[in-house]
């Protein structure tokens, strides 16, 4: 177990979070605005700001880091950054920079008066065996370089995975299984649009 859990964290730091791997060149620093992170690779990786899209209550926005590889103090509380199987077509996060995946979090400002924190602690969401084992979870086999091959969770009863919601619904009922990713998957990010 601990090692499975040094090998999430490596992953997480190498994949989830600066959400890049190996594969092609950066565009030049200057180049026109904020770039995808899955776009960013070699020395600017965890460095430079950039976006991803993330789904909020059923919709996807844009969440901007202003870099990936956070260093201040943990707060006691964060708020979740899920990572499941892509929900559309077109995955958040795809091949040939990263795997196919999506990212979730529970809430986007509104206008204050919302509940919302920019600081986030990631999680994998597989499907559980007694999700498999039912029917009820479908995974999506998903291949990570160097990890292996696991369940990332694509639908619950037949319903996306697109809500904070739907995914602690299905975890409380022991569907899927959320796997914190550690200390080193902790990121700041705010959400800036649709």
């Amino acid at each position: 177990m601990i090692r499975f859990r040094r090998m999430v964290t490596v992953l997480v730091t190498t994949m989830a979070l600066t959400v890049v791997a190996l594969g092609s060149a950066a565009p030049a620093v200057g180049a026109a605005g904020l770039r995808n992170c899955v776009d960013i690779t070699g020395p600017q990786s965890g460095r430079v700001g950039c976006y991803e899209l993330v789904w909020v209550n059923g919709s996807q926005h844009r969440m901007t880091f202003s870099n990936t590889s956070f260093q201040g103090a943990t707060p006691k509380e964060l708020d979740a950054f899920y990572v499941v199987a892509p929900q559309t077509d077109t995955p958040q996060g795809a091949p040939p920079n990263t795997f196919p995946h999506d990212h979730v979090v529970r809430d986007a400002p509104a206008q204050n008066h919302g509940s919302y924190s920019v600081h986030l602690q990631g999680y994998f969401v597989f499907c559980s065996a007694l999700g498999i084992g039912t029917g009820s979870c479908v995974p999506a086999m998903t291949t990570i370089q160097g990890f292996g091959t696991v369940p990332f969770a694509k639908t619950v009863n037949g319903q996306p995975l697109t809500s904070a919601a739907a995914i602690e619904s299905a975890a409380a009922a022991g569907l899927v299984a959320p796997i914190n990713l550690g200390p080193g998957a902790v990121i700041v990010g705010s959400i800036s649009g649709n």
